[in-house]
């Protein structure tokens, strides 16, 4: 059983979601320091104008230590990003088909208080758009206790997994030799080769929300995230 555990971000990018869509179970790893300037409340979309961050104004001031699953929003955000979304997409292939479906989201948002429960709306929502059968659940499902590397072991063993999907990130500070001693294969995700699609805006841009993908390409968005050579089940001294 593979599974991958990884911190909650706001619209990942599609690469994001190949990567849980390659696992038996992700595990939102939320239960871990929240940084600034991140992934956690913000992400990129095309405009008019070029490439746009949309970011969730969270509390933070003073809170430097506060684990993700509770940091709080702070003012009235979601209305901004879907009149920002709507701007920049709808001249896109597929925004009207998508569009009541992503503007539920944001108004079911706009009810939550927490950043982990706003983010948790677009992954569900996200994964099953796209099809995806990967059982998602939270951490605090599998109590874990020591460093972060042995944080993730406890998860991963806790779960059943027998194979550890990473992205490439964490390879320079991930400790292989403890998972393949416990039996658990450490693979990393390589985002290499993903082909172009149709996009708006110009020159074209990998590194933004799927929603781009969603709105320009629909029902065919699992095609442009299909290549070879996805996993490398190589160790990282190899």
């Amino acid at each position: 059983m593979r599974i991958c555990i990884i911190q909650s971000c706001y619209i990942p990018w599609k690469g994001f979601f190949d990567l849980i869509g390659q696992c038996d179970e992700y595990v939102v790893f939320d239960r871990v320091q929240y940084a600034k300037r991140h992934w956690h409340n913000r992400n990129k979309i095309k405009t008019a104008n070029g490439v746009q961050w949309l970011t969730i104004p969270v509390l933070a001031k003073g809170r430097f230590e506060q684990p993700i699953d509770e940091v709080e929003i702070e003012q009235p955000w979601a209305e901004k990003h879907w009149r920002t979304l709507e701007l920049a997409y709808k001249r896109a292939a597929c925004f009207e088909q998508f569009a009541p479906t992503v503007k539920g989201w944001y108004e079911r948002a706009d009810k939550e208080r927490l950043l982990t429960d706003v983010n948790a709306i677009f992954l569900h929502g996200i994964v099953g758009l796209l099809g995806l059968k990967t059982r998602i659940t939270r951490d605090t499902a599998y109590p874990a206790q020591g460093t972060k590397t042995e944080r993730l072991l406890e998860i991963a063993r806790a779960a059943g997994a027998d194979c550890y999907l990473s992205g490439p990130s964490a390879r320079g500070y991930f400790d292989e030799s403890m998972f393949t001693t416990a039996g658990v294969t450490p693979e990393w995700m390589s985002y290499e080769g993903y082909p172009e699609y149709p996009q708006l805006h110009g020159g074209f841009e990998h590194a933004v929300t799927i929603l781009d993908l969603l709105f320009n390409t629909g029902a065919d968005a699992l095609r442009y995230m299909s290549r070879t050579g996805q996993v490398d089940r190589q160790p990282a001294s190899s």
